[in-house]
């Protein structure tokens, strides 16, 4: 249901809020370039710092935008079930294609936690629903077996997977089968990870780039490797320099100087610092 490069969209703020003008050219923008979907209210978009109010108009003024010509899949995760459920329920009630449910945070479930967290969700909200695991946000790693099981439940369709670890994606794919997605959630391994059978990322990098990463995972997913690896190798310094510092610190930054967005950021997080400013604008330059 979901493939390619689907992009883990920044929220951009003006004087603290929500700026409505430039998140809806942001968005003609990646549709214009090729990106497959749009993804807001993720780790990029700031989802913990935003209020529930704000949560819920970024969703919905994406599928107004978006206007079905590429799926939406909102972000509506939560380390509580019942604001998970809450989320997804306004998600799908607004007209998104689908939901991506981050592990709960914090908490530091057990894998019968997790999986009764998603179970909850699924039964709640009949929308198509995809796990995101990424232990470095979370403490917690969601282990192929329990992967195996939540995909067992009739609306969980899939999932992003960060752990970093293509030896649990190819264990995750062995043990769902095809009829799973997975999704590269470390846009570096996203070809490694198609070549096992990813079927796309939910990607940081597309923000500043989003047609050479459509470009790389269209190769991909034609099965042209050698074209998929020339795209890998030409966005390689993208994908370091979007990481000098906490995500989405770099990439706010780099659509700051692509006078795209204003370059505010929410504390707890801050602007990125001038070493790594002046190291990340030499990067896109050599980039453009």
């Amino acid at each position: 249901m979901f493939s390619g490069s689907l992009v883990a969209i920044v929220t951009p703020f003006r004087h603290g809020t929500f700026d409505e003008q430039s998140y809806s050219e942001l968005i003609e923008f990646q549709i214009a370039n090729g990106t497959h979907g749009i993804v807001p209210c993720g780790t990029t978009g700031e989802s913990a710092t935003l209020s529930h109010a704000e949560h819920e108009r970024v969703v919905a003024l994406t599928v107004e935008i978006v206007n079905r010509r590429v799926p939406v899949i909102a972000g509506t995760g939560s380390n509580a079930t019942d604001e998970a459920i809450a989320f997804t329920k306004h998600a799908k009630r607004v007209g998104a294609d689908g939901a991506l449910l981050i592990t709960p945070y914090y908490n530091k479930p057990t894998q019968e936690g997790l999986y009764q967290h998603y179970a909850a969700v699924a039964q709640a909200v009949d929308l198509p629903l995809i796990l995101y695991n990424i232990q470095g946000r979370t403490s917690v790693n969601m282990t192929p077996a329990t992967i195996a099981r939540t995909a067992e439940l009739p609306n969980v369709v899939g999932i992003k997977e960060g752990s970093g670890s293509l030896g649990q994606v190819s264990e995750i794919i062995h043990q769902c089968g095809d009829a799973f997605t997975i999704l590269s959630g470390d846009d570096p391994l996203t070809v490694p990870m198609m070549a096992l059978g990813a079927k796309g990322v939910i990607t940081v990098t597309a923000n500043v780039a989003p047609k050479e990463m459509a470009n790389m995972v269209n190769a991909a997913l034609a099965g042209n490797f050698a074209e998929a690896r020339t795209w890998h190798f030409k966005l390689a310094p993208l994908f370091k320099a979007l990481f000098y510092e906490t995500n989405p610190i770099p990439v706010k930054e780099a659509l700051a100087m692509m006078n795209k967005i204003d370059p505010d950021i929410r504390l707890p997080l801050t602007r990125l610092s001038s070493d790594n400013r002046d190291r990340l604008g030499r990067v896109m330059q050599e980039h453009e």
